[in-house]
């Protein structure tokens, strides 16, 4: 309960902070190329619910039918967690690089938190597919909700892969704590700030 009162106070100021910079990213995405600004990927949620998980579009409009129709990229993304490196994904805009060199794309994300889709801080959102990783454990994975920012992303992020990202994930889930809520997100805001930071475990 105090875990998601804190979400709640904190998503609402964070979303009135972050409006003028949404404002002007908005209107960027949309300068350049068309279609929605904001962009809803389905994830898994809490209990195994399906959510949109909301961010600011960083891609071509029809970046989803390109991958799906892309046998080599599909499998390129298959095989690197789910992901693609900016630098090798045609898909990727030229402001879409830089929301995502500043995190900037993921402030659609407290929506996700003020509505209870998300927490401030949890086990990353997953796409479907990404269970099979936690096989055996997928019901401790979902018992908590994903987070904005966790212990993945204070561990190297698009850099850790599996196995390596369920043992991180499994380990928070099994020893959160409050006081380990407020390092994490003591420890993203500094890799936000300050790009030249790797967060280290």
């Amino acid at each position: 309960a105090v875990k998601r009162a804190i979400d709640v106070a904190l998503s609402m100021i964070g979303l009135t902070i972050a409006a003028p910079i949404l404002l002007v990213a908005l209107l960027a995405i949309r300068c350049e190329s068309s279609g929605s600004p904001i962009f809803g990927h389905v994830r898994v949620g809490r209990g195994g619910r399906r959510f949109r998980c909301w961010k600011l579009r960083t891609m071509t409009a029809d970046a989803e039918q390109r991958l799906l129709s892309d046998t080599a990229l599909l499998e390129a993304y298959q095989r690197n967690g789910f992901k693609l490196p900016d630098s090798s994904d045609p898909r990727v805009t030229r402001v879409g690089r830089v929301l995502r060199q500043s995190s900037l794309d993921e402030l659609p994300q407290l929506w996700n938190v003020l509505v209870g889709d998300m927490s401030l801080v949890g086990p990353r959102p997953l796409v479907a597919d990404e269970l099979r990783h936690y096989d055996g454990q997928v019901l401790t994975l979902l018992s908590v909700r994903p987070g904005l920012t966790g212990a993945w992303a204070v561990n190297g992020r698009h850099h850790l892969p599996y196995p390596q990202r369920t043992e991180i994930e499994l380990a928070y889930v099994r020893t959160l704590t409050l006081r380990r809520d407020l390092q994490i997100l003591l420890r993203t805001a500094s890799a936000v700030f300050d790009p030249g930071i790797e967060p280290r475990s």
